[in-house]
C-alpha cells in the first residue's frame, strides 16, 4: 500500500506518520517540501504528484485552521479547505486511489444538546466551517473513493495545546476564567490517527462492504472548556504534586465573555456510532487520552 500523507509536520500529520508506516512506503509532504509538491495553496500542482506517485491512498492531514484568521483571508481558506481537496479527489479518481480528508463539527449550526449524526442538516457559522463543508462536498462530489473523519477539540502532546496554556496560567494566576456553555469531547491526534489506520485497513480489505464515507471521529464522553480545563489542574496537581501552580478559583464564564472574530458553535457533540459500528472500534472517554498526554508533558 502505497500511501501519500500531506501536513506531516501538523498534529495529526506528525502522529499518521507514525500510525500509517507499518502499511506500507509513506511519502511524507509539508508545503516546504521540494522533490513533490504538498503544498496546499497550489491545488494543480498537488493533483500532478497525485498523478505522478501514483500512492494507493492519500491522506490529508493540512488544512486552513486558524479559525479566526479565516474571517479576514476566506480567499486562501477556501483554496486550502475546498479547492485543493477538490484537486485531490479529482486525482484520486483518476489513479483509483483512497482519499482520507479531516473535517470538523464547524460544519454545523452548534445548536441544541443532542451529538451530531452525520446526516444532520449543516449550517456553518464561520468561513473556516463554510469552507471545510465545501472541501467535504468536493470530495463526495468527484465520486472517489473517500473516508471523511469529522473532529474536534484536537489536541497533541507536540506542539501548543489547550492544556499547556491552562497550565501555564495556572502558574502564574490565582484566578482564571473559561467558557463553560461550549460542549464537546477533546480528542488526541494520536487517537485520529490510529483510528484512520485500522479504518484504511478495513475499507480497503473489504471494499464490498462500500465503507467509503463520511464518519465522527472524536473521544468518548462529553465536558465543557471550563470541565476541561479543571480535569487538566486537578490531573496535573495528581502527577506532579510540587507543581507550582498558583490557581485557587476556575471561573465559568459564558462565550459572551471572549468575543472572536468568528462565531463558534456551542454544541461540538458529534455521534461516533456509525464509526464504531462500522470498523468494530470502541472509542475510549476523553479523560483516558488528556491524562496521557499530561503525563507525557509534565
Amino acid at each position: 500500500m502505497k500511501i501519500l500523507l500531506l501536513g506531516k509536520n501538523g498534529q495529526v500529520g506528525w502522529e499518521l506518520q507514525r500510525s500509517l508506516a507499518p502499511l506500507g512506503p509513506v511519502l511524507a509532504l509539508d508545503r516546504h517540501s521540494t522533490d513533490f509538491c504538498g503544498d496546499l495553496s497550489h491545488p494543480e500542482r498537488l493533483a500532478q504528484t497525485v498523478r505522478d506517485w501514483r500512492p494507493d491512498v492519500i491522506v490529508n492531514a493540512a488544512a486552513h485552521t486558524a479559525v479566526d484568521k479565516a474571517e479576514s483571508e476566506p480567499d486562501l481558506a477556501r483554496c486550502l479547505n475546498a479547492t485543493a481537496p477538490a484537486a485531490l479527489a479529482q486525482a484520486a479518481a483518476q489513479v483509483g486511489a483512497w482519499l482520507v480528508h479531516y473535517s470538523t463539527d464547524y460544519v454545523f449550526n452548534g445548536q441544541g444538546v443532542q451529538p451530531w449524526r452525520e446526516g444532520d442538516a449543516t449550517g456553518p457559522l464561520s468561513v473556516y466551517g463554510q469552507t471545510k463543508l465545501e472541501g467535504e462536498q468536493a470530495i463526495v462530489a468527484s465520486g472517489c473513493k473517500h473516508l471523511i473523519f469529522r473532529t474536534s477539540w484536537v489536541y497533541a502532546a507536540r506542539g501548543g495545546n489547550f492544556a499547556k496554556t491552562m497550565l501555564r496560567l495556572a502558574g502564574e494566576r490565582e484566578r482564571l476564567t473559561v467558557i463553560d456553555d461550549q460542549h464537546g469531547a477533546p480528542t488526541g491526534a494520536d487517537l485520529i490517527a490510529d483510528v484512520t489506520s485500522h479504518a484504511l485497513v478495513i475499507a480497503m480489505t473489504d471494499p464490498a462492504a462500500g465503507l467509503s464515507g463520511t464518519y465522527h471521529l472524536v473521544a468518548a464522553g462529553e465536558t465543557s472548556w471550563h470541565g476541561y480545563a479543571s480535569h487538566v489542574i486537578a490531573q496535573a496537581r495528581q502527577i506532579q504534586p510540587v507543581l507550582a501552580l498558583k490557581v485557587t478559583d476556575i471561573a465559568p464564564v459564558p462565550t459572551s465573555a471572549f468575543p472572536t472574530p468568528a462565531k463558534r458553535p456551542l454544541n461540538s457533540r458529534l455521534d461516533t456510532h456509525k464509526l464504531q459500528l462500522a470498523f468494530g472500534l470502541v472509542l475510549p472517554p476523553w479523560q483516558q487520552g488528556v491524562n496521557r498526554m499530561l503525563a507525557e508533558i509534565l
